[in-house]
C-alpha cells in the first residue's frame, strides 16, 4: 500500500522532537571524588556504594607485568616506566 497523505515537515519534526538522547547522569564518588555513571563502580578507585569491588592497583600491576613480559619475549629493550619507582597506591591512581 502507498501512503495517501503527505506528512508535512512540521508534523515530522513534532514526532521526532522526542527522539533526542538524554544526557548521562553522573554521581560523585564518595571515596575519590571523581565522576562516574550512576549504579556502576568508580573506574578510578574501584568502589561501589562505599565497598571496594575492583582492585585497581592489582590490575595496574598485572598490566605492567604483562607489558614487560611481552617486550622481553619480542626482544625489545626493557622499558621501565618513570613512575614505577614509587609504590602503586590507590590514592595516587585515582588522581586525574
Amino acid at each position: 500500500m502507498t501512503v495517501r497523505m503527505r506528512h508535512t515537515r512540521s508534523h515530522t519534526a513534532n514526532r521526532r522532537s522526542h527522539h533526542a538522547l538524554k544526557g548521562v547522569r553522573t554521581s560523585t564518588c564518595s571515596k575519590c571524588g571523581s565522576q562516574h555513571i550512576r549504579h556502576q563502580t568508580c573506574a578510578t578507585c574501584g568502589t561501589y556504594r562505599g565497598r571496594q569491588i575492583i582492585d585497581v592497583v592489582g590490575i595496574q600491576s598485572k598490566k605492567l607485568a604483562r607489558k614487560a613480559k611481552r617486550n622481553k619475549d619480542m626482544g625489545l629493550e626493557e622499558e621501565t616506566p618513570k613512575n614505577e619507582e614509587k609504590a602503586l597506591d590507590a590514592n595516587t591512581l585515582s588522581k586525574k
